[in-house]
């Protein structure tokens, strides 16, 4: 008899192995607590170690709002989409929520590589905690942004509580995003140098800083690509949403919903099957 047979005919079971996805699932449904106690310790240990503490959750995406609504304005010229101010600061407050979750969920595997090495718990918790901890820091910077965009002329209507079901499809999105990042870390440690680089490129390709149809107005098949572009179609319903005046296509819901289930299921399978693979992370 084969030691493997002795194995399974004792119900013996490898060290590490990895479940099925329906308890791997169940596993990480039961480990909820861990995950948000753990971005709750991240926020609170992220501001300890900065003067201005929990201010510079405001600080830093006011001041790259400010500071691209004025260089880009003035490139833009004639071009800049209307309430240009307000179009900037909901385009860089919703663009920062993608792109910390992204590059921090990306690192959560690699980044906790102590906790992964020594603890057996299923390791989407770590990506899962990275995007409820970006959720957290979002809550109170959709406060902010509601502020600025009513002192620069908003009206408060109805429509704004269309928000919340917006952020609930991004943050499945972002998770799903989180977790193929994560696992290819694994497999490339180089890519976390190419991730600004990443982020860079989707910042300036998703309509964070121009009005599209304008300037891509020369190409009308251009302009039509972007109605598939996942974060141009969060930043058009947002806008539509906040902004008076603004009008989106509304199938960008659908789209959009299928984007975030699509990516979010390739990305739960993705990370799962490589699960045994993390617990040796150097």
């Amino acid at each position: 008899m084969s030691l493997a047979d002795y194995a399974n005919r004792n119900r013996l079971h490898r060290v590490g192995a990895r479940p099925s996805l329906h308890r791997y699932l169940a596993d990480a449904w039961s480990r909820r607590d861990f995950a948000i106690a753990m971005a709750k310790y991240k926020i609170e240990a992220a501001n300890q170690r900065n003067r201005l503490g929990m201010l510079w959750i405001f600080i830093k995406p006011t001041l790259n709002a400010v500071m691209y609504g004025l260089i880009f304005g003035v490139l833009q010229g004639s071009n800049r989409p209307e309430n240009f101010p307000m179009y900037v600061v909901i385009g860089v407050f919703l663009f920062e929520y993608f792109s910390t979750s992204m590059n921090n969920g990306a690192k959560s595997i690699t980044g906790n590589g102590a906790l992964v090495q020594s603890l057996a718990f299923p390791r989407i918790t770590l990506p899962l905690s990275t995007v409820i901890q970006q959720l957290m820091t979002l809550v109170p910077m959709l406060g902010v942004m509601v502020v600025y965009i009513l002192i620069l002329g908003a009206p408060i209507r109805a429509e704004w509580l269309l928000m919340i079901p917006l952020v609930a499809i991004f943050t499945v999105f972002n998770l799903g995003v989180a977790l193929v990042g994560a696992r290819l870390t694994v497999h490339i440690r180089d890519l976390t140098q190419l991730l600004p680089l990443v982020t860079r490129i989707l910042f300036y390709t998703s309509g964070v800083l121009f009005a599209i149809d304008r300037i891509l107005a020369p190409y009308p098949w251009a302009v039509a690509l972007f109605d598939f572009h996942p974060l141009h179609e969060v930043l058009s319903i947002a806008r539509g949403l906040l902004m008076p005046g603004v009008e989106f296509n509304p199938i960008y819901w659908l789209y959009f919903s299928v984007w975030a289930l699509v990516v979010f299921v390739a990305g739960v399978l993705f990370f799962w099957a490589a699960e045994e693979r993390y617990g040796r992370v150097d």
